[in-house]
């Protein structure tokens, strides 16, 4: 079998490296890792590999700490440790603005999160025969069940009872996090049936946890309890929208969004800001505060 020296991250599972003067690409590699690798498909540019063994590993490889990695899809890159994977999305930034013209260094272009893990308000998870939750495995229909997820907010619970009753017309369920409680958003396979609905209202009332049930089916949706969350947006400011409506899942994160865009726009009273793609107001009404005319577009 083959032996490549890998060399960079690039987009979604893949590490980059060199073989016979060929770009080779392999999900759960690292920088520096020698590999012993079989080659999955030849494309014209590239070929597709999998790792068959780990010769020696990369300064920045670490076992990943999800249980369910390497099988899960969910996560690409949790076995590098935290640090190199700033370092690897801003390397990815800076290089796809230098080809649009942008020169920019990658040096402290990626904000760190405060948590590596705990901080995503919202999950969304397949749901498979029987009930089974969980992601799809890499490039495949394969379901790996999963029981928890280290990157979501310690709070989110997955809502068993609920998955089990309507498995069968559910293909994906959101979990999103409102204070204590959640709102579970189930992406159903057709309109549900009035059985259903009543087996979902029973849900609700039994699941202290749950605040509300919002059952969505192309344009149908269906609202069962209060589906409002609120987000702290920055001081004095909180959002309130419905929890199936778009909104960035780290908190503490766009918290340092908002006030970079503020300084670095530069807003103060009298501007006309245009914000295309407002959604609910995550950045026109932080500008409107501070006295700018906005005008927000969303579809």
């Amino acid at each position: 079998m083959p032996e490549i020296e890998v060399n960079a991250m690039t987009f979604g599972p893949y590490a980059v490296a060199r073989l016979d003067g060929l770009t080779v690409m392999v999900p759960n590699a690292a920088p520096g890792d020698r590999l012993e690798v079989s080659i999955a498909s030849r494309r014209r540019d590239f070929s597709l590999a999998n790792i068959e063994r780990i010769i020696a590993p990369g300064p920045d490889r670490r076992l990943p700490p999800c249980p369910f990695l390497p099988r899960c899809g969910g996560c690409d890159w949790q076995h590098l440790n935290y640090p190199a994977q700033v370092r690897a999305k801003a390397e990815l930034i800076a290089a796809g603005l230098r080809r649009a013209g942008v020169d920019v260094a990658a040096e402290n272009l990626v904000e760190p999160a405060l948590e590596e893990f705990g901080y995503r308000s919202r999950i969304r998870l397949k749901v498979g025969r029987d009930g089974i939750l969980g992601f799809y495995q890499l490039g495949s229909n394969e379901l790996v069940e999963i029981d928890r997820c280290i990157v979501a907010s310690p709070g989110l619970r997955l809502p068993n009872a609920l998955v089990s009753a309507l498995w069968r017309n559910l293909h994906e369920i959101e979990v999103v996090e409102s204070g204590k409680r959640e709102v579970v958003t189930a992406m159903m396979r057709k309109p549900p049936s009035s059985a259903e609905v009543d087996r979902a209202r029973q849900i609700l009332e039994q699941e202290d946890f749950i605040q509300a049930i919002i059952l969505k089916s192309g344009r149908m949706r269906q609202v069962i309890g209060d589906p409002a969350i609120t987000i702290n947006v920055e001081g004095g400011l909180d959002l309130t929208v419905d929890a199936d409506l778009f909104s960035q899942v780290n908190h503490a994160q766009n918290r340092k969004l908002v006030a970079t865009v503020m300084e670095m726009a530069s807003i103060e009273r009298g501007m006309r800001v245009l914000d295309i793609f407002c959604g609910a107001g995550n950045l026109s009404l932080p500008a409107a505060r501070r006295g700018a005319i906005v005008d927000g577009i969303d579809s």
